[in-house]
């Protein structure tokens, strides 16, 4: 079964700067290639034949990196916004979508088997699937708890929370786009909150393997050092 992939690569990378002031987020270099190129190569290698880039910032800079993804045996077409979408806006303006199909940000870097991840949400026949993961923060300050005068309860020297995230990955049935209104920025966030009020949850299934999101300059520079030691993993 041919399996179709539609990669956001429409924002400005504000959050980058100053690596996103000439060329954008989605050609940013990590080792010898921009980040969607990983994307691509990875998704290539999961079977997804059809690709479908929603663009907007610098877009032609794209389009003639990527082409028809021939190089990458893929087929890419590009879906322009002429103004800001946000994450599921963009969905929208796209025609000829399957009923189930991968959603993804451009800029992540992750060793996910996106195949199994396409299959389990076919099986589970869900309206929407998120992938998500275990994120650490380390507060670097002590952390103070006290009461309603001000007397100290408890301390905690540089503490760590672990919170679950949204990756940036989904699978997506067709029956979401019901629930996205036409030519206006929507996004992610906001969709949770109507299928939550409308009694259509989405699964959350949770990724153990490797994931990193580089949309700030720590971020990147974090992928850069890590790239070596994690290329056979993305590309197993």
């Amino acid at each position: 079964m041919s399996k179709h992939a539609v990669i956001l690569a429409g924002g400005k990378g504000a959050r980058l700067h100053p690596y996103t002031i000439v060329i954008p987020k989605p050609l940013v270099p990590i080792g010898a290639y921009p980040v969607l190129e990983i994307i691509l190569k990875q998704l290539a290698m999961h079977e997804f034949e059809n690709i479908t880039l929603a663009v907007n910032h610098q877009a032609d800079l794209i389009k003639a990196y990527f082409g028809n993804g021939q190089k990458w045996n893929v087929n890419i077409e590009y879906s322009l916004e002429d103004k800001p979408m946000s994450t599921m806006g963009p969905l929208k303006l796209i025609d000829g979508l399957p009923n189930d199909f991968l959603v993804m940000n451009g800029d992540i870097l992750t060793d996910m088997n996106f195949s199994e991840f396409h299959d389990y949400h076919l099986k589970s026949k869900n309206i929407f699937t998120i992938s998500s993961f275990i994120q650490e923060h380390n507060v670097d300050y002590g952390v103070i708890k006290k009461d309603a005068d001000g007397n100290i309860l408890n301390f905690e020297e540089k503490p760590s929370f672990c919170y679950e995230v949204s990756m940036g990955i989904y699978m997506v049935n067709k029956a979401t786009l019901d629930f996205i209104p036409d030519d206006v920025s929507y996004g992610f966030d906001e969709l949770m909150l109507d299928f939550i009020k409308a009694g259509k949850l989405p699964e959350v299934k949770q990724f153990n393997g490797y994931w990193l999101d580089i949309g700030r300059p720590a971020d990147y520079a974090q992928a850069i050092d890590e790239f070596e030691n994690i290329k056979d993993r993305l590309f197993k």
